[in-house]
């Protein structure tokens, strides 16, 4: 096995072979070891950063021309794979299938054929001595055993399997805020930071620090078959400033120096990372000349689009040391936005992203580019990490659209994207996945911003010129015209970046160029919440507006209420409610989005009505007497009235002398009264606004027994407990009857039922009223078995008579009630 070490490197040419780290050593064999370190603040050490170390082993396949293997074997801790082989102009026309063993459970996968790799350098950078072609990663998980197999008509030469040992470290946490973009020169102070959330947080206009985040909990993912790394948090010295918070981490062999340059040394202009950065000092480092690019690329125009926050290069543990010394090269301007998928699996958890940012990095610097090829990459859960080192917000060349890598920019999201249809190559068996709502939202943000600063819509189009002349499809020096938001497929000949994702790349474009889609008023609530009244709302005169849009809300800028086509209140636009005061009366509302970039949508008006009068009762509470058992504590009572409201009733209530919930249709209550007693029968009414009215009646119910009855014919007296007073009147006799006299305005009268009892008629002030049959199929007692009501108290007489019904004729009455 052949080990290599990673120091700094030389501007141009394949890297020099530097040491940097205590430990590492040359091991003879057939393989490489790259080793990459980020720094990582454990909490334990006093003595400062701990480096993390990545590597890259290199094990050569052998065999014939046309198959080429690796037998399955244990080998060293490693989380990535790809199969690289010499040229990186040869296309690998074959199959290559991996498996891998797990080393948590010693189980070996299936068997998972690897795809084309996709990004590649301009020919400036991919013709350099020593740089390799290769396949698509894999992202395996922690894994100690590898087997390969390669077969094709003709396979290049030099197969190796090379696989990644990423370290543990790196934060899942956006370091950055919006004015994190134009970097300090050498020597000028820099203002900390405060952590942001990736979707919600606001970004305030400062100068980032070099202090690192702490890191929090990834958010949540799917499931992985491996337990996520754990991520320290990245500690990296002060004095080593680059763009976007980006340091080279100090060697704990070979400290970083701090010193600022000489007088005679040149001083890069604040927009750009500064010299120290561009040329770390490192462990072992061979003499550079410290050059500014040439020529030096302007700096960014200014744009009302604010940056998103992002894991910084020192955020998710770039060693500085081990890319190319120096600035990258720079377009003028990004002209169009190159969106891919790095063609790993989908089944990470967030946690890992870092792990696989780096180790993407040790693979693309193992194949000899200058640099991690993507300029930002995403994962699912809608983290943005930087890429390649230059600036974030400079017009970086990377390595990923073969000929359009000047004047545009690469986005990688983490995993594969295709459904294997029209389009989509079947060499990976890789699965594709959905693209998810953050991944989608975090690219547009990107896009938005960096599209932003060179005035290019991302709905319109951009001219890029070939810069490659074997690039299948496309000719030497010819101008295309793309989509200022394309797939890598639309640059160069792949499936990049599968199906599931290009098909997003409109939803991108719309995010991205605004103006704000969907946005429309989702209610409008009073203190009771949101109350509608036909196709409107009705509240009080303060209310809480809401409104939902499609675009999300991390690419607005503000939002305000609209009140009858004024500004009442303005938010941020993360927000997604507002209260506003109203005037009483009917009013149209609406609210106005604010895309970052400045264009406005406004909803359709919905109509509320500020209601502050009181609900009425047209029809007064009025009681009577009702049907059911009757007791001396609870006289059934039927109360009635009506409510009414302008705008409509929201609920009712009955208050005492009980309380009980009612509709707000409610005209009737079955209440009861205690016997002899005043009883208050209230109510309340509540509008849809709120307000309240109340009314209520006041009424007293009587007990009259048999004894206070005139009687006719034969009546026995019964004693029972059932009964009222313990006694009720008893006849069998055909005619018999008692009459009562009284004065009330409303009567009930009084008996009991069971299977044997016969019928009476009722009289009112003689005249006949009913026949009401006293048969049940179960006995019961003490029943209001009939009521009559007068809209006020008079004197009246009622009469029962015995029907006398043949087989069952004997009734039993236990007086009468009067309600006054």
């Amino acid at each position: 096995m052949r080990t290599e070490a990673g120091g700094a490197r030389a501007p141009r040419g394949r890297r020099a072979r530097i040491w940097l780290a205590a430990g590492t050593v040359l091991v003879a064999g057939t393989g490489t070891v790259v080793a990459l370190r980020a720094t990582s603040d454990t909490g334990t050490a006093a003595g400062g950063p701990q480096v993390v170390h990545t590597s890259v082993d290199s094990l050569d396949l052998t065999g014939s021309a046309g198959e080429r293997t690796l037998a399955a074997r244990s080998t060293k801790a490693f989380r990535m794979l790809a199969v690289s082989w010499q040229d990186p102009g040869v296309r690998l026309d074959g199959t290559v299938r991996v498996r891998t063993r797990s080393s948590a459970t010693g189980t070996w996968s299936d068997w998972q054929a690897l795809g084309a790799g996709d990004a590649q350098p301009d020919p400036a950078e991919r013709d350099r001595a020593g740089v390799r072609g290769g396949t698509a990663p894999l992202w395996a998980g922690p894994s100690d055993g590898v087997q390969v197999k390669a077969d094709g008509k003709a396979l290049p030469k030099g197969l190796t399997v090379d696989l990644v040992d990423p370290g543990k470290g790196g934060a899942t946490t956006p370091a950055m805020d919006s004015a994190a973009y134009a970097m300090p020169g050498d020597g000028e102070e820099t203002p900390t930071d405060q952590p942001t959330d990736p979707e919600t947080a606001s970004t305030p206009e400062q100068t980032p620090s070099d202090t690192p985040t702490e890191t929090t909990p990834a958010p949540t993912d799917s499931p992985t078959e491996t337990p996520a790394e754990e991520t320290p948090t990245p500690t990296v010295e002060p004095s080593q400033s680059t763009d976007a918070g980006t340091t080279a981490p100090a060697s704990p062999t070979a400290p970083t120096s701090t010193a600022p340059p000489t007088s005679a040394s040149p001083t890069a202009p604040g927009y750009l990372p500064s010299l120290s950065a561009a040329y770390p000092s490192c462990a072992s480092a061979s003499a550079v000349p410290q050059t500014m690019p040439s020529p030096l690329p302007a700096q960014p125009p200014a744009t009302k689009v604010p940056a998103p926050p992002f894991v910084t290069r020192a955020g998710w543990g770039a060693d500085e040391c081990a890319r190319d010394t120096g600035y990258p090269d720079y377009g003028r301007t990004v002209k169009a936005v190159f969106v891919h998928h790095t063609d790993t699996t989908n089944a990470y958890s967030c946690a890992d992203s870092p792990s696989i940012v780096r180790s993407l990095y040790a693979l693309h610097l193992h194949q000899g580019w200058r640099d991690l090829g993507y300029n930002f990459l995403v994962d699912k859960c809608g983290t943005i990490f930087e890429g390649r080192f230059g600036g974030a917000s400079m017009p970086v060349t990377g390595a990923q659209t073969y000929g359009f890598n000047t004047d545009s920019m690469g986005i990688a999201a983490i995993g594969t994207y295709t459904d294997l249809s029209g389009g989509d190559s079947k060499a990976s068996t890789i699965v594709g996945a959905t693209p998810s709502q953050a991944m989608v939202t975090a690219i547009s943000r990107i896009a938005a911003w960096k599209l932003g600063m060179s005035g290019v819509s991302p709905t319109g189009t951009s001219s890029l010129t070939e810069g490659a002349k074997d690039s299948y499809g496309f000719t030497f020096g010819k101008a295309y015209t793309l989509n200022a938001v394309s797939g890598h497929r639309n640059g160069f000949a792949t499936d990049c970046p599968g199906n599931q994702l290009y098909a997003k790349l409109d939803t991108v474009r719309s995010y991205a160029a605004g103006p704000p889609a969907g946005v429309g008023v989702t209610s409008v609530d009073s203190a009771l919440g949101a109350v509608r009244s036909g196709t409107g709302y009705v509240t009080g005169t303060t209310a809480t507006v809401r409104w939902s849009t499609s675009t999300p809300t991390s690419l607005l800028s503000g939002a305000e209420v609209l009140v009858d086509g004024t500004s009442v209140a303005k938010v941020a636009g993360t927000a997604t409610s507002a209260s506003v005061k109203l005037t009483s009366g009917r009013h149209t509302v609406q609210v106005r989005a604010a895309h970052v970039s400045g264009k406005t949508a406004t909803s359709a008006a919905v109509t509320v009505t500020a209601d502050t009068t009181r609900p009425t009762y047209p029809t007064a509470p009025t009681a009577q007497l009702g049907k059911g058992t009757v007791n001396t504590a609870a006289v059934p009572v039927t109360v009635t009235w009506k409510a009414a409201d302008d705008n409509g009733l929201r609920s009712q209530a009955a208050t005492s002398p009980t309380a009980k919930t009612l509709t707000a249709t409610s005209t009737s209550w079955a209440a009861t009264a205690k016997s002899a007693t005043a009883t208050k029968f209230g109510l309340t009414a509540t509008d849809l606004a709120g307000n309240t009215a109340t009314a209520s009646v006041t009424r007293t119910a009587t007990l009259l027994q048999e004894s206070s009855a005139k009687a006719t014919g034969t009546w026995s007296k019964r004693a029972s407990s059932s009964y009222l007073g313990g006694y009720s009147a008893s006849s069998g006799t055909k005619n018999a009857s008692l009459t009562w006299t009284f004065k009330g305005r409303s009567v009930a009268w009084i008996a009991s039922r069971a299977s044997t009892s016969g019928a009476v008629k009722i009289y009112v002030d003689g005249t006949l009223q009913t026949t009401v049959d006293l048969k049940s199929a179960t006995t019961a007692y003490r029943q209001a078995m009939w009521t009559k009501t007068w809209s006020s108290a008079a004197q009246h007489t009622l009469k029962i008579v015995v029907v006398g019904t043949s087989g069952r004729p004997t009734v039993t009455t236990d007086g009468i009630a009067v309600l006054n």
